[in-house]
């Protein structure tokens, strides 16, 4: 079985540490099931010289093992003596964290892409030392930035992403959200051959504006979501009317969407009517708001609070595509 999941950087990352662990208490067809995860690259950014790739870094270290748990992001066991030498030699940025341990990912990034690498072929080697037990691919071999449009004190400006939510913390109301380069893009390969070929497609819950827009910002991405056989079964990153993580209420305001599971869920749409998802998870304190027509919704606990909630999370969703699968064979046949 080939599961082909869309994910950002901390949500996206648990989640599929639960899939895997899942995965491994099944004796079904999917107890043997290989996952390719196509990962977020318009976080990425160019820090002291070197290219920084947030997201598919996050995804990296949390399935292979690497992650600061309690931050969900940068490695564990860190240090920064070269972030306090930087700031002695007062070089800007200052408002980025980058430890030692993780100096050497870039850096390493860095000289391949000077060299000519593209970033896919730049993943699956540093993948190598991981072996997060995915495949994993970036978006898009081109680069692709997230710029912010904000009025302050400045006036109107576009600042990078990273500025807007890391300095910022998303304070300055986001007026649009510009995905650079995407437009000129084109997937990375294997990204439209695993979404074409899956047997079933994961939204896990990444912010849809930021991690899943910006993916869906690719040329071909989306259409080719619309037009897979397997089922798409999202997750939704809001419970009780507020983001389970980081800001995204701040990014679906930008995009006149309301921070709730059913606006999320109508921001996706239904693949029926051109929208992308099949099926979605919503929390029990959720159950009764409405899905598009055209989706099946159930009500799970979508908290990642621990090891085995995060799993349950992830059979969930896993059971439900399995579910529309079956369906659509049965109608087929």
């Amino acid at each position: 079985m080939r599961i082909t999941a869309l994910a950002g950087g901390v949500g996206g990352a648990r989640f599929l540490r639960g899939l895997i662990g899942h995965i491994g208490t099944r004796d079904d067809d999917a107890a043997q099931a290989t996952i390719t995860v196509i990962g977020n690259t318009a976080d990425d950014i160019t820090l002291f010289g070197l290219r920084v790739c947030p997201d598919l870094d996050t995804l990296m270290y949390t399935l292979g093992g690497g992650i600061h748990e309690e931050q969900g992001w940068g490695r564990a066991d860190e240090t920064f003596t070269v972030g306090d030498e930087l700031r002695a030699y007062d070089v800007p940025p200052d408002w980025f964290t980058l430890g030692d341990r993780d100096f050497a990912t870039h850096i390493v990034r860095t000289q391949l892409l000077r060299t000519g690498w593209p970033l896919s072929d730049i993943t699956a080697a540093l993948c190598e030392r991981w072996q997060p037990g995915v495949h994993l691919l970036p978006m898009s071999d081109d680069p692709i930035e997230t710029h912010v449009v904000i009025d302050d004190a400045d006036g109107r400006r576009a600042v990078h992403f990273q500025e807007w939510w890391v300095r910022l913390h998303a304070e300055p109301e986001a007026k649009e959200f510009v995905f650079l380069g995407a437009a000129e893009s084109t997937p990375a390969p294997g990204v439209l051959a695993a979404i074409e070929s899956a047997d079933l497609v994961l939204l896990p819950p990444s912010n849809p504006v930021v991690s899943i827009g910006a993916i869906l910002s690719v040329p071909g991405v989306a259409a080719a979501l619309q037009a897979t056989s397997a089922p798409v079964v999202g997750v939704s990153p809001i419970v009780g009317g507020a983001a389970v993580r980081g800001m995204a209420d701040a990014c679906l305001r930008a995009v006149d969407v309301d921070t709730s599971a059913a606006a999320v869920a109508a921001h996706y749409g239904a693949r029926r009517t051109g929208g992308l998802i099949d099926g979605w998870l919503v929390a029990e304190g959720d159950a009764d708001l409405p899905a598009p027509a055209g989706v099946v919704q159930r009500a799970r606990p979508l908290l990642m609070s621990d090891v085995e909630s995060t799993r349950r999370l992830a059979g969930a969703a896993l059971d439900l595509a399995l579910e529309l699968r079956a369906w659509t064979a049965a109608t087929t046949a």
